[in-house]
């Protein structure tokens, strides 16, 4: 890793977080070690658990610490990001999109022969068709799960005879080895209001209870029964119907599920421990300040980030350009120039697809930078 990343100089020199060059992608490595505790601890006493998806992270060695903590694998939400996990040595994958290209099938055929444990997701006979010729030719049976629509129609089969009859179609395929179910309810995992987030998110995991039972009548296998997210963790284990939780975001959490409320009103379940670390670039305007972090930091999918630390109460943020983000200050107050800036988040996923790496901290010192080998992988 030498001479890869420009802050490597600062590794494990006490008080260098506020030296780094930015903007910076930052870990607080206490807070992300604690989040992992907590999902790896919760999953254990619902009796399930977690395959957590990379998707957020695009990490290997963020990954390697999740598995060691008890995670089964890892989802991924491209087959790219599956084969950066792959060649990272991550050897239980499930990818969670559809792949459907000749050439998409192809990769996916190649990484199965070098992982022992690849799973696809699938919603389409046709789909299977193609993947079961793919597979009798490169001589090794594909692990398929089959992607259960929950209502968001973005992707998954429609339960009923549609989503049995596909099962059905793989289980008889030699080539094909049907593992069981995939669930994901994007649309519930935003929902601010807990009843509310509870009352959908229960009706998905209704339905996959009603299907898993189906293919259980159906003597078709039911091993795997993977979806729920961040914001369902805490509800889905009551449905008694996942085998495994496929959270990302606990990890790290950003400003959107920072809104999401806890039951009762309470404070997050997770701690944030992603960031943006930024400097103050220009100062020449009473009341404004000019950092060096703008629409090429952040993800923008969602509202301005949110000042942590480094301004007075009451300063915002706002996009000031590509390169520039600007600080609106109280008062007519000013920040000198070269002042640090920590903000949270807007949507941790996107953001992190911006960097090459994370800046990892423990309090004030830089003790590691960690590669996002997946970055960039949308294919």
């Amino acid at each position: 890793m030498s001479g890869r990343f420009v802050n490597e100089a600062l590794v494990g020199i006490a008080g260098s977080r506020a030296k780094l060059a930015t903007p910076a992608l930052v870990i607080d490595l206490d807070a992300f070690e604690r989040n992992i505790a907590k999902m790896a601890d919760h999953v254990r006493r619902n009796g399930m658990s977690i395959r957590p998806h990379a998707k957020t992270h695009k990490c290997v060695e963020i990954a390697k610490l999740q598995i060691a903590a008890g995670a089964v694998g890892q989802c991924c939400a491209k087959l790219g990001e599956a084969e950066a996990m792959g060649a990272g040595g991550i050897e239980s994958l499930i990818i969670t999109s559809p792949v459907v290209t000749q050439q998409g099938i192809a990769r996916a055929m190649a990484l199965n022969a070098k992982v022992s444990d690849l799973m696809l997701t699938v919603d389409n006979p046709e789909n299977a068709t193609a993947l079961a010729a793919a597979a009798k030719a490169s001589g090794k049976p594909l692990k398929v799960l089959v992607d259960l629509d929950p209502g968001l129609h973005r992707t998954g089969i429609a339960p009923g005879e549609p989503v049995l009859a596909l099962a059905k179609q793989i289980h008889a395929d030699d080539n094909l080895v049907l593992r069981g179910l995939q669930c994901y309810a994007g649309h519930v995992m935003h929902i601010e209001e807990f009843a509310e987030r509870r009352e959908a998110s229960l009706v998905a995991m209704k339905l996959l209870g009603e299907t898993r039972d189906a293919f259980k009548a159906a003597g078709l296998p039911t091993d795997i029964i993977s979806g729920g997210g961040t914001g369902s963790f805490d509800i889905d284990p009551e449905a008694h119907v996942l085998t495994e939780l496929q959270g990302g975001s606990y990890a790290f959490m950003d400003k959107q599920y920072n809104d999401v409320k806890a039951p009762n009103g309470g404070a997050a379940p997770f701690e944030t421990s992603l960031f943006v670390q930024m400097s103050v670039v220009s100062n020449n305007t009473a009341g404004l300040a000019t950092t060096d972090a703008g629409f090429k930091a952040f993800s923008t999918d969602a509202e301005p980030p949110v000042l942590l630390s480094g301004a007075p109460e009451g300063a915002k943020y706002f996009f000031f350009g590509d390169e520039q983000g600007g600080i609106a200050l109280p008062g007519g107050g000013k920040l000198p120039l070269g002042a640090s800036l920590t903000a949270i988040t807007p949507h941790c996923d996107p953001t992190v697809n911006l960097y090459d790496a994370y800046h990892v901290v423990r309090g004030d010192t830089l003790v590691a930078i960690w590669p996002i080998e997946a970055r960039g992988k949308s294919a």
